[in-house]
């Protein structure tokens, strides 16, 4: 028998009759956290998933909290169907259509009376010596001091929409018929970028060219839209018209 001693730095030549086979561990299942790039169960959905929020984090914020003064409750978004994310959850309620085209109804008169009453003092129309006849209103319509007015009025509902949507988040129609303007990501006050190009939108093409057909197209955007009812005006701008009563 060799007496041999292993090198030194080398551990001793294990008995091979006292080694035992490597099988399975005996000590239970692992409790190993999820394979690398998926999130914990209660984390929520993955970024980018279907079901995933379409305006990242609740609320566009740090830790998915609404800002100060957001119309939106503190509550994180709700769960839908099929594990999915309720885009409507933690909102205050939409505004219903008829309550909003009351309000964009008393906003038109709000400035359309003051208006009309000035503009038949200074020579707007001419309906002194009028007899109705469409081709008179048309050459009236053709004329350089109608589209004077025109851009007259353009400058005053557009102007009237911005600065109090910027300000308020309501116009007067809306704050006595408790509604409300708010940015869709985080529910805060539209800035005046928004709230200008909001404007721009519903009152350009009405007040040029349109007025009847492009409040038509508005009204079928706004009803047939879904989740928000955002018209074509609240989609440019990323805005959502939700009610403001406590």
């Amino acid at each position: 028998m060799s007496h041999d001693q292993p090198p030194p730095g080398e551990p001793p030549e294990e008995d091979p009759f006292l080694k035992k086979p490597q099988g399975p561990s005996s000590e239970g299942p692992s409790h190993e956290g999820p394979p690398p790039g998926e999130p914990p169960p209660s984390q929520g959905p993955p970024p980018g998933s279907p079901y995933d929020s379409p305006y990242g984090a609740p609320y566009g914020g740090a830790g998915g909290q609404p800002p100060p003064g957001s119309p939106y409750g503190s509550d994180a978004y709700g769960q839908g169907p099929y594990g999915g994310t309720d885009p409507l959850a933690g909102m205050p309620p939409l505004a219903p259509f008829g309550t909003r085209f009351l309000a964009r109804v008393i906003d038109a008169l709000i400035i359309f009376i003051p208006l009309g009453i000035v503009s038949l003092f200074v020579g707007g129309w001419n309906t002194a010596n009028s007899t109705g006849a469409w081709d008179e209103v048309t050459d009236q319509v053709n004329t350089g001091t109608q589209w004077i007015w025109s851009v007259i009025s353009i400058v005053l509902f557009v102007s009237y929409d911005t600065l109090l949507n910027r300000r308020h988040g309501q116009t007067l129609g809306k704050r006595w018929l408790k509604l409300r303007v708010a940015m869709l990501n985080d529910g805060a006050v539209p800035d005046t970028g928004s709230a200008l190009l909001r404007a721009v939108v519903l009152w350009v093409p009405a007040l040029l060219c349109c007025l009847c057909i492009w409040w038509a197209i508005i009204i079928v955007s706004i009803v047939a839209s879904r989740p928000y009812r955002q018209g074509l005006h609240d989609k440019a701008a990323r805005t959502v018209v939700v009610s403001a009563a406590q």
